[in-house]
């Protein structure tokens, strides 16, 4: 593909900072970089603590162990999400309530979640679909009526803002994925926040297979091994310090192809008022779902890469709730991820427009 969906960028002291790993034999989750990394990171969002792990999703995982989450419990999360938003509710044994999107701003509707609260209901899970912030002053509302623990799912939304604060500054735990394809990359990673010590001490003892502090291969716990490497940490640490150039560079993506996409018939995935939208996949809606079958279908053919949105998670077979989404099955069966990465320039967006252009015939 002459323009794939995702290139990570890779242009600041990355490979120094790996290969002082490599030198010092310091690879495992043991070294100087993962705390450095945790402390730059808490910094950067506006959070007391953070602890490194291995992935997001394992992420969302231990912040539910952490929270107490449990058999009998029920979680509100969007159903238009990646399903790593979900399946670490099954993996406690709780229950995932869906709830329906938006139609602006695609992230989850507020006043769906009022309606899906019962006398179970301990926990939401807010995600930042897109790198686009949800609502957050009616959900931090909600949740402090009603006695709920709100999870941010910042995985695709790292540097978005809502008012002025950064995603991930909100909730009681805030998760973040490194993944290849994200903002900023470890490769793998992610990372585990809250302002809660006694939550973070708990993060910690889970995360290392719930060892004794006091007694040695002791674990007075059932724990995981989710620890981030100091190899990760050290590509994150490096990437982190390009953040905002970074971040600057998908905003302008944004920019771009809102600019060129102007005389199309795709709906751009376009920020709403008091936001910071950081566009950490550009994404469009097209009329229908059989045009954007076609649409992919010539992109590909003329070396451009797309990717359909996530597909709605209560129609999976482990789920399959058998719930009616209207909002979020449409914005699942039309929308498409356009090449996102850092490095492109606006000739490129200008090239990838003009097949789309092409399609259309204008």
């Amino acid at each position: 593909m002459k323009y794939p969906v995702y290139i990570p960028l890779l242009d600041g002291n990355e490979k120094k900072y790996v290969d002082e790993c490599l030198d010092t034999s310091w690879i495992s989750s043991k070294g100087h970089f993962v705390s450095d990394f945790e402390k730059a990171f808490a910094a950067y969002i506006g959070k007391d603590y953070a602890t490194g792990v291995f992935n997001g999703t394992v992420a969302i995982h231990l912040a539910m162990v952490t929270l107490g989450l449990k058999e009998g419990d029920e979680v509100i999360v969007p159903t238009f999400t990646y399903v790593a938003s979900a399946n670490p509710i099954l993996m406690v044994g709780a229950k995932p309530v869906f709830v329906d999107s938006l139609r602006d701003g695609w992230q989850m509707d507020p006043e769906d979640v009022k309606r899906k609260i019962t006398n179970k209901t301990k926990a939401i899970v807010v995600v930042h679909l897109y790198g686009h912030p949800c609502e957050m002053d009616a959900i931090m509302s909600i949740a402090k009526e009603h006695k709920l623990f709100v999870i941010e799912d910042c995985a695709e939304a790292i540097g978005s803002e809502y008012k002025g604060k950064k995603v991930g500054s909100f909730g009681d735990i805030s998760c973040f994925s490194f993944f290849g394809n994200k903002t900023i990359t470890t490769g793998e990673g992610g990372m585990v926040m809250t302002n809660d010590a006694d939550l973070y001490e708990k993060c910690c003892h889970y995360k290392a297979q719930g060892v004794s502090k006091t007694r040695e291969y002791w674990h007075d716990v059932v724990g995981y091994n989710y620890r981030m490497t100091n190899l990760q940490a050290a590509i994150g640490l490096a990437q982190l310090e390009k953040i905002e150039d970074k971040v600057s560079k998908k905003e302008k993506l944004g920019q771009w192809y809102q600019k060129h996409l102007a005389d199309t018939p795709l709906v751009f995935h376009t920020p709403q008022p008091n936001v910071r939208h950081t566009y950490w996949m550009c994404s469009v809606l097209a009329q229908t779902p059989e045009e954007r079958v076609a649409l992919r279908k010539y992109l590909a053919d003329n070396g451009v890469e797309t990717r359909p949105t996530f597909p709605a998670i209560h129609n999976m077979p482990m789920y399959d709730t058998k719930e009616s989404f209207p909002v979020g099955e449409d914005l699942s069966a039309r929308g498409i991820n356009l090449p996102s990465y850092p490095a492109l320039q606006e000739q490129d967006i200008i090239n990838i427009t003009n097949l789309i252009k092409d399609f259309y015939k204008v």
